[in-house]
């Protein structure tokens, strides 16, 4: 069975077309506290980089990663911190 990241991974790789894709499990962060299921797979934070995002507001952005990954979070993910940029917003940091 895939762990979290690897879903994760290959649901965004997949749906987007992806420069730079970070994916940090932070549950160990969170352990003990609410939303923690014990399974270590449960806070996540996510850096996109794509190509997809251009003329894109942030908000949609955030809207089509939740759509992508929709089961997860209704099922698995308690949190999950995005951070959708296009190339030349992410070259600009």
């Amino acid at each position: 069975m895939a762990t979290m990241t690897e879903t994760i991974r290959t649901k965004l790789a997949q749906g987007l077309q992806t420069s730079r894709l970070d994916i940090v499990n932070e549950s160990a962060l969170h352990a003990g506290h609410a939303g923690d299921d014990g399974s270590g797979e449960s806070h996540f934070r996510v850096l996109i980089v794509s190509s997809s995002f251009e003329g894109i507001s942030r908000v949609e952005r955030q809207r089509m990663v939740h759509a992508m990954l929709k089961d997860e979070i209704a099922h698995r993910i308690h949190a999950i911190s995005i951070k959708a940029l296009t190339d030349e917003e992410y070259n600009r940091m």
